[in-house]
This record gives structure tokens, C-alpha cells and sequence, in this order.
């Protein structure tokens, strides 16, 4: 009867997820199924070896290891927010198949990494801090004046530049920018975007 509780903890924990956290805030549909899919796969995976004579251990990880192959080898990349939200179901499922002496405890790790998710992703964590790649129209080989074009470009305090292409004969410079803008500038681009999703 636990084994059963745990199984609807889990999908409620992981529709939450899914459905309350990741799809609102992301807007993926292709992530949803896998996402759903990885969580019950494990979660069914799992369950079985637990009651079979099949060493857990063994066969919980080969699973594991083909998941997260699956996600190394995809062909579209991955945010890293996205990875979380993988190994977030992938720990829902597993806690969700562990025979436990108390439901409250595997209940209390779920409702924890939803949390915690929740809190991670949250858009007004840490949301002064951008990061983007641009490619620029000359070929800059000074580091210093780099930040500086790049800063009066972007209006901002450039933390992290990394050059990730110079092309001499072309003229370009592809950089990865990390970046922080100021409180004003943040808050009126957040209007503005509120102001243009009204307008569609």
C-alpha cells in the first residue's frame, strides 16, 4: 500500500514539475514528454528490479547511465536549467520506486526537489545576470577594449567575455558575454516585454 502512495506522490510531484514549473516558466513542448517520460520510465524500471532477483544497484544504473546518455547525444542542445529539470525527474522517479520504511520521508525529498527547482528557476533570481553570444563586426584582439565596446554595447557591466571565434580575414568576433544590467535597465525591459506580450 506505501509502494502505491509513493507511485501517486511521484506523479503528482512530477506533473507539479512539469506542468506547474518547467512548461509555464519555458514553454517546451518536446521536453514535456521527455521529461514525462524519462520520470515514469525510471519509475517502472525501478519498481520492477526492486522486486526482482536482478541486482537494483546494477540494473537502476545501467539505466541511468542510458538516460543520461540519451541526454548527452541528443541532437538539440540543452540548456543547463533543462538538464536540471532531467535529473530532477529522473530523482522523482527513483524516489518514487524505493521501497522505504517511511512514505513521509521519500514525500518530504520529493516536495524538496520541487522546491528547490522552483526557487533555481525562478525569473527573479539573480535576473540582473544575462548571458548570450554575440558576434561582432571587427575583429577584436585586445581584450580590454573588447569589454569596453562590448559594455557600450550592452549597456552594462560585462563580468565574463570569452572569444570563441576571431576570423581576421572576415572581420568577426564571436564572444560569449556574461553579463549584469542595471536595476532601471532591468525593470524597463521587463516592462516592455510585459507591454509587447499585451499588445500580441
Amino acid at each position: 500500500m506505501s509502494q502505491l502512495v509513493l507511485f501517486a506522490i511521484d506523479i503528482c510531484a512530477v506533473a507539479l514539475l512539469v506542468f506547474g514549473l518547467y512548461f509555464p516558466r519555458h514553454r517546451r513542448r518536446d521536453l514535456v514528454v521527455a521529461y514525462l517520460g524519462v520520470n515514469v520510465g525510471v519509475l517502472a524500471v525501478a519498481s520492477a528490479l526492486s522486486a526482482s532477483d536482478v541486482g537494483a544497484g546494477l540494473g537502476l544504473g545501467l539505466a541511468l547511465f542510458g538516460v543520461l546518455s540519451i541526454i548527452r547525444l541528443r541532437s538539440t542542445e540543452l540548456d543547463q536549467h533543462e538538464v536540471a529539470y532531467y535529473f530532477s525527474a529522473l530523482a522523482l522517479g527513483i524516489l518514487g520506486a524505493l521501497s522505504t520504511t517511511s512514505v513521509w520521508l521519500s514525500g518530504g525529498l520529493m516536495a524538496l526537489i520541487v522546491a528547490v527547482m522552483f526557487v533555481g528557476d525562478h525569473r527573479r533570481l539573480l535576473r540582473h545576470y544575462r548571458h548570450q553570444i554575440m558576434v561582432l563586426d571587427s575583429a577584436v584582439t585586445d581584450h580590454v577594449a573588447l569589454v569596453a565596446q562590448l559594455e557600450q554595447l550592452l549597456n552594462a557591466r560585462v563580468h565574463n567575455a570569452i572569444v570563441q571565434r576571431l576570423d581576421m580575414v572576415n572581420e568577426t568576433t564571436v564572444v560569449d558575454v556574461r553579463y549584469s544590467v542595471a536595476r532601471r535597465s532591468a525593470a524597463t525591459g521587463t516592462s516592455k516585454s510585459a507591454r509587447a506580450g499585451a499588445l500580441r
